[in-house]
């Protein structure tokens, strides 16, 4: 494959590789730039779901333009192997950036904030990701945050307005070839929502769950679920809250444990409902933390759940005046 030519494409080098798709480094001959190229394996081009899940995430990314979503040039077929082609990326996961250990708090809000930013522009076209995980978030060397493989995203009807219908569970999909059938889960155990491991219809709410367990491992450096065997993560999913993650991490801000908290929720209706919910927070605690390092989100569930230590205090010292006098 290196150094032959795929349609206008001359093939480089390989960059990698997983059971979906081999991808690798490219000149476009026509346009003179580096681009990256996807491959699905020659064993997987038989398989009628392999193949829908490839084209799906070719149709579904490239109907989205957004600077924290990696852009897809074209999809093609080459000696009936279907392959992408999308914009060549320089950096390293936000897998292999974490790998075990807690984020600075500066970096992980920057990186936090993209990756909302492009859940947010997914979820306003209809698209959920539903395998959102840190090996699917690219950062490249300057930190910007690109969202990858939409192979298991799934188009829903999009209600009128997010005022009006946040949930899309009851709406029907627009591609009449779903890749799950009732009963059947898809996407990365570890970072699964609960309806998603019961095998329930989804909407964008399960992607925040997804994004909870993903800025939990930022915030931290372990995995929110995971068990020795896939039943007991599954069950850690259902039935099971992490440890809190200012607990593993006392340098972290309390807000963003907070925040972690309520995108981690079992119940989806007591979780953010959106994501620009989701990104005014996560924008309010950086500003916070930026020009006084003691963030604070406004009234409301938030400080009900956390103690009023300030107030408790106040109360204190009017009591003993009342009592001097």
């Amino acid at each position: 494959m290196i150094g032959s030519t795929v349609s206008h494409y001359q093939i480089e080098s390989r960059l990698g590789g997983g059971g979906m798709g081999v991808v690798y480094r490219a000149q476009d001959l026509r346009l003179g730039r580096n681009v990256a190229i996807k491959f699905l394996p020659a064993t997987l081009v038989s398989d009628r779901l392999a193949l829908e899940r490839f084209q799906r995430e070719a149709r579904t990314a490239s109907a989205l333009s957004h600077p924290n979503i990696c852009t897809i040039h074209e999809i093609d077929e080459w000696e009936n192997q279907p392959f992408i082609v999308m914009e060549l990326l320089e950096g390293q996961s936000l897998k292999q950036l974490i790998t075990g250990r807690a984020l600075p708090m500066g970096q992980l809000l920057d990186i936090a904030i993209q990756i909302v930013e492009g859940l947010d522009a997914a979820h306003e076209s209809g698209i959920i990701h539903r395998d959102l995980k840190p090996g699917n978030i690219f950062l490249t060397r300057r930190e910007q945050a690109k969202i990858l493989d939409f192979g298991l995203a799934k188009l829903v009807s999009m209600p009128r307005t997010v005022a009006e219908e946040v949930a899309v569970s009851s709406m029907p999909t627009i591609d009449t070839h779903d890749l799950t059938s009732t009963g059947v889960s898809l996407g990365t155990v570890a970072y699964m929502s609960p309806e998603q491991a019961r095998g329930e219809e989804l909407d964008a709410r399960s992607d925040l769950f997804s994004l909870g367990s993903v800025l939990y491992e930022m915030a931290t450096g372990r995995i929110a679920f995971i068990g020795v065997t896939t039943a007991v993560t599954f069950d850690a999913i259902l039935n099971r809250a992490p440890l809190p993650a200012n607990r593993l991490n006392p340098d972290l801000v309390p807000d963003i444990g907070w925040i972690i908290s309520k995108l981690l929720e079992k119940d989806r209706k007591l979780r953010y409902q959106t994501a620009a919910e989701l990104r005014t927070d996560l924008k309010r605690v950086k500003r916070d933390t930026e020009s006084s390092g003691v963030p604070s989100l406004p009234s409301g569930p938030h400080k009900q759940w956390r103690p009023k230590i300030v107030t408790g205090s106040a109360l204190l010292c009017a009591v003993l005046l009342l009592a001097v006098a």
